[in-house]
């Protein structure tokens, strides 16, 4: 498999973290950039490749979040790095939409391939997965002549000021940057581990739930598009119940209603298969991606339906950078590596490997309420003993410990207390294994 540098594929610490160079970095940082940026893992970054990252006092830190979902090929994986250098040496930019070049129409070209459905597809490219939802809420509403969009609980969609009424959670991602963008109405989520008639009913009781809604609070005819991402990444890796999804597509398509699948978190072969709708068959309407789809630079789209997204009149798509030559390079490497190296396959391997250990963990440990995901896309929810009250300060306490073993973990959660797994899928097995030996030692000291 590439592993972009050529780095070994071992966890090593020579310093506390952070190292007393990364300890000058923060300070650094602090004095010229906005207090407004988070920070999950305090080191400053040298080099990355395969399942590692390495920070400039030297040491190698197992990597279980690749970005965000982002660089599911691995960091400078071979055929990304050879793309981009081989087009930043030919240009850097035109503008698409000024003096178009091949990459911009390859990438399209594979989306319309990889994504799901057999009938006749075109995409357009952006920078951003929130840019990619904005777009796509656009589309709907210019095909359909309607306003109102559906979205859910527990949802993510963005940081801009239209996907910040999408998202759900208020803090961080929505406290004091209203008002918001009208005619967003916000769904009960299909959440088994918390739905109130328990797991088994959850599928049936939450869709008769929201199509109740919908058709006596809204009026079906009213609604323009139901957003929703087929396993919900920020709000703590919510994997609805097979039904509810396929069931919301087909209410969709019976009310004139686009269905859009926000795939941003979930696609390119994250959930072991090219993209989570895949699971149930599911064929949105439009599909949202970005992260995963060009190795580490920024890249998203909007693919679906051709007549759909052809209902938009000339010039009202597009921005400067939007689908630029070095990312759609970067793309394509990302794409092949994919297919050539059966990273589907590979995210069903890693999967199982995580979902066997965060199983042994809950029946361990008390406070692990839940083990869920898909692929190498997994949750542990934490809970006070007992009970399912959401334990915040025993996540705090395993990210920490993971940390100072040179572990990266990522949170997410409504409540703050969801543990989220997201290695590169090119990991080697002996490091993902060392990490979940490591979140294992972390959850037993936060008991």
């Amino acid at each position: 498999m590439t592993t972009g540098p050529h780095i070994p594929q071992e966890r090593k610490l020579v310093t506390a973290i952070p190292g007393p160079k990364s300890q000058a970095f923060i300070e650094r940082r602090s004095a010229a950039v906005s207090a407004g940026l988070g920070m999950s893992f305090p080191v400053l970054v040298e080099k990355a490749g395969g399942g590692i990252i390495v920070d400039v006092d030297g040491n190698s830190i197992i990597d279980m979040g690749a970005g965000i979902a982002v660089v599911n090929v691995g960091n400078s994986a071979d055929r990304v790095v050879e793309n981009v250098q081989n087009q930043v040496a030919a240009f850097t930019h035109t503008c698409f939409m000024v003096a178009p070049y091949m990459g911009y129409v390859e990438v399209c070209e594979a989306l319309n391939r990889l994504t799901p459905g057999t009938g006749k597809k075109k995409s357009a490219l952006f920078n951003s997965g929130a840019e990619a939802l904005e777009n796509a809420v656009k589309i709907a509403r210019r095909f359909t002549k309607r306003e109102a969009v559906v979205v859910f609980e527990h949802g993510y969609h963005g940081r801009t000021n239209l996907t910040m009424a999408m998202t759900a959670k208020n803090m961080p991602y929505k406290d004091g940057f209203g008002p918001f963008a009208p005619e967003f109405y916000r769904m009960p989520m299909a959440y088994p581990y918390r739905w109130p008639g328990g797991p088994e009913k959850c599928a049936e009781e939450a869709l008769d739930v929201v199509i109740h809604k919908i058709e006596k609070e809204l009026g079906a005819d009213r609604v323009a598009a139901i957003v929703i991402e087929p396993i919900q990444g920020e709000g703590g890796f919510v994997v609805p119940p097979k039904g509810f999804i396929k069931g919301l597509s087909d209410f969709c398509t019976k009310n004139g209603i686009v269905f859009i699948a926000d795939e941003v978190q979930t696609g390119f072969a994250r959930t072991g298969s090219m993209f989570a709708c895949d699971d149930e068959g599911v064929v949105p309407d439009l599909m949202t991606t970005a992260k995963g789809i060009a190795g580490g630079l920024p890249l998203a789209a909007v693919t679906g339906r051709a007549d759909i997204m052809d209902s938009i009149h000339v010039g009202g798509l597009g921005g400067t950078y939007g689908g630029s030559p070095v990312a759609c390079a970067a793309a394509l490497g990302a794409i092949a590596t994919i297919e050539e190296e059966k990273l589907v396959d590979r995210a069903n391997h890693l999967g199982s490997i995580m979902s066997d250990a965060l199983n042994a963990m809950k029946k361990k440990y008390p406070i692990v309420g839940d083990v869920r995901g898909r692929g190498a896309m997994q949750a542990l929810e934490l809970v006070l003993a007992g009970s399912d009250e959401p334990n915040p300060a025993a996540l705090t306490s395993i990210v920490k410990y993971c940390q100072q073993k040179g572990v990266l973990i990522l949170s997410a959660g409504t409540y703050g207390n969801v543990i989220r797994l997201l290695p590169p899928l090119v990991m080697p097995d002996h490091l993902l294994k060392e990490a979940l030996q490591i979140l294992d030692e972390a959850v037993a000291q936060a008991q």
